[in-house]
């Protein structure tokens, strides 16, 4: 496949310069790349760029939201066939890898949590960092990238990416790296332990309300990762937004403080009933594993070496064992230290500590 028939020919001629940035960048290894297709290419991606879908746009609550996705690339038409055929073709693996300096880049035909995301007003996405395995394969999660598909866009609007270098921080003390989604601007990314990205809620000007903030995102796997680099397996991980600045003692709210400040404490307390819910089956799996062990001590590494006689059996309680293992951690690191605590005490169980 010859790249520069999508990719604009700078991009391909400057992939050393571009690998530069990559590595020096702050506050983690990312670039933006204006222009990244041919332009004819990204009108085309543009053009067919899919409506709003509210199937597409049931959240993790179960309700329709202000954004809508498509993980089903090649339905969308020709311009998108030509699209999948592009990123997966061992000529773009072998640039972007040039680019970041990781090698043996994966495709991902699932396009898991990828493909087109559109974005409505009041839309926000909290600081996280990514999933770290892919649900199927189980290669390791290495490289976001994103394509802007937005001709006109301010960045006061809300909707700007940012990078964190810790967004646990007030945003004073956070390095924050903003990017504009603007038209045909590729960006991409590491993805590791903390590689923190969002952006924050959209609200545009009543002249510009008919906008919505639309992208292409993509990510990349390998089979192995550095050893330094690598962590237990977890789900994507949020932090939750801390109170603007302009809260001040003494203030008047006025009706859209309010409401900002009702939306965080939904939020909050969506992110608790879910956090609930898992707990709860968390019990239930650990109840199942010590059916399972039947009569063998309760510290981990015991159950692991003497949970069944049949090496079948044991290796199937080793497998229960070690996934609850990954939940507490996926848990845990999901949360405050408060909202832990029932958690703590399951993982004080399984590891024979108290």
């Amino acid at each position: 496949m010859d790249l520069r028939t999508y990719i604009n020919s700078a991009v391909v001629d400057e992939r050393q310069a571009l690998r530069r940035k990559f590595v020096d960048a702050q506050p983690f290894r990312h670039v933006a790349i204006d222009g990244f297709f041919q332009p004819a290419f990204c009108s085309e991606l543009l053009e067919q760029f899919p409506a709003f879908d509210e199937k597409g746009a049931i959240n993790e609550n179960g309700v329709v939201g202000a954004k809508s996705t498509q993980e089903r690339v090649r339905s969308l038409g020709r311009p998108y066939e030509k699209l999948d055929d592009l990123v997966k073709s061992p000529a773009f693996l072998e640039l972007i890898g040039t680019i970041t300096g990781i090698d043996d880049l994966r495709y991902d035909p699932y396009y898991f949590g990828g493909g087109t995301h559109e974005n409505r007003q009041g839309q926000d996405l909290d600081p996280h960092v990514d999933f770290n395995y892919h649900p199927v394969t189980h290669q390791h999660r290495r490289l976001n990238l994103i394509v802007y598909f937005n001709e006109t866009w301010d960045t006061n609007w809300g909707g700007a990416l940012q990078l964190h270098r810790d967004p646990y921080r007030q945003p004073e003390a956070d390095e924050i790296i903003t990017i504009a989604p603007l038209l045909n601007c590729c960006v991409i990314f590491e993805t590791n332990e903390h590689s923190w990205h969002g952006f924050e809620r959209i609200n545009l000007p009543q002249q510009w309300q008919h906008l919505s903030r639309k992208s292409f995102a993509l990510y990349f796997y390998t089979d192995t990762r550095p050893a330094e680099e690598a962590a237990d397996e977890h789900s994507t991980v949020y932090v939750e937004r801390h109170l603007p600045v302009r809260f001040q003692p003494g203030m008047t709210l006025g009706p859209s403080d309010l409401h900002e400040i009702q939306t965080m404490l939904a939020r909050r307390d969506q992110h608790l009933k879910r956090l609930y819910k898992h707990i709860h089956r968390l019990y239930g799996e650990r109840n199942r594993a010590r059916d399972a062990i039947a009569g063998s001590p309760v510290s981990v590494a015991a159950a692991e070496a003497n949970a069944a006689p049949h090496p079948a059996g044991r290796e199937e309680t080793t497998r229960v064992v070690q996934a609850l293992r990954a939940r507490v951690f996926e848990l845990e690191h999901s949360t405050s230290w408060r909202l832990t605590a029932p958690l703590r005490a399951v993982k004080r169980w399984m590891t024979g500590r108290g």
